[in-house]
């Protein structure tokens, strides 16, 4: 499976579930609970690099944030590094 950009949005809490973050690409998506030991930017790094590791996609990432402050775009590097997902956050 070829590699995808991926996006990540905050949630907050309901009544029924706390605050958690969803990871989307074309291929599915991923909801992962809020850690609170973590920062916001750590918390969707997590949820996007949990669906890098779902789908196998290996090799470094870069995000950037979005105008709206809630979300993130993760897109891979050029290359593939079969080590690990390794996650950068560039915060525009």
């Amino acid at each position: 499976m070829a590699y995808q950009a991926i996006t990540t949005k905050f949630f907050g809490p309901t009544n029924y579930r706390g605050s958690r973050v969803k990871a989307t690409a074309e291929a599915g998506s991923i909801t992962v609970s809020w850690d609170h030991a973590l920062n916001s930017e750590q918390n969707h790094d997590a949820a996007a690099k949990a669906l890098a590791e779902k789908f196998g996609w290996r090799g470094a990432w870069f995000s950037g944030g979005t105008p709206t402050g809630n979300c993130y775009v993760w897109v891979p590097s050029a290359g593939e590094d079969d080590k690990g997902v390794s996650f950068y956050v560039h915060a525009v």
